[in-house]
């Protein structure tokens, strides 16, 4: 696919996120930001399917959603998509700052809904804040969404595999919050098409800003060349 391709797909892709998302968010402040009837069905559900190993195991992942982690995740996408160093250098600040920016719009979208968290007799760990969209899940998905483009242009032997397992770590953050009893079903929805929208938006703008031969492997798709590279890949 060649830049205007890339752009295309992933302002389309962010403006469905982004329409879903403000449909979700319509629903869940009607009458006060209370549960749907599925959110209360499946706190009750997680409540009551609760042995201590997978308790533990649920803990261990939610954490992988939050501090540092993440940026050090986001950091490690920006190097493995960049073809040179200074390219690897600019691809992790760009990372870091598309990762940065979604955590701060999604605490504006929060304090907007103020939605209220399931109750804290339900809760197997600490929470803190509004509800929706949910924060570990916004930022595992959106740290997943930046990992997956950066193995994917790297188009490696095992690339559908390392999608995979990237994709299963993102979604699994967000289903332990459910699970622990912190956020309803529809707040990890959210915070599931928030990271979509965002990461669609920071995708067209790179696609349409950065330069042709910036990510690794792709130089002849996004300059639009077939069949031969850029005579100068490092430029």
């Amino acid at each position: 696919m060649n830049r205007r391709e890339v752009a295309d797909i992933a302002g389309t892709v962010g403006l469905g996120a982004w329409g879903a998302f403000a449909v979700l968010a319509a629903a869940v402040t009607t009458g006060t930001g209370g549960a749907l009837r599925l959110d209360h069905g499946l706190l009750v559900w997680s409540a009551g399917h609760r042995p201590p190993a997978v308790v533990t195991l649920a803990r261990g992942v939610t954490a992988t959603g939050t501090g540092v982690i993440p940026y050090a995740l986001a950091v490690l996408a920006g190097l493995v998509a960049g073809r040179t160093a200074r390219h690897r250098l600019l691809a992790a600040t760009a990372s870091v700052g598309c990762l940065a920016a979604g955590q701060a719009l999604r605490y504006g979208v929060m304090e907007l809904v103020r939605r209220t968290r399931p109750p804290m007799s339900d809760w197997a760990t600490h929470a803190s804040g509004w509800a929706f969209p949910s924060g570990h899940t916004t930022t595992g998905a959106l740290t997943a969404g930046l990992l997956i483009v950066a193995v994917s242009l790297r188009a490696a032997r095992w690339v559908t595999g390392l999608r995979l397992v990237i994709g299963c770590w993102g979604a699994l953050v967000g289903l332990t919050r459910i699970y622990l009893g912190v956020h309803w079903f529809t707040d990890v929805v959210g915070g599931w098409l928030f990271a979509a929208g965002w990461l669609g938006v920071c995708l067209w703008a790179a696609a349409r800003r950065l330069p042709g031969p910036f990510v690794a492997g792709t130089a002849p798709a996004l300059d639009g060349r077939k069949g031969r590279a850029s005579e100068d890949p490092g430029r």
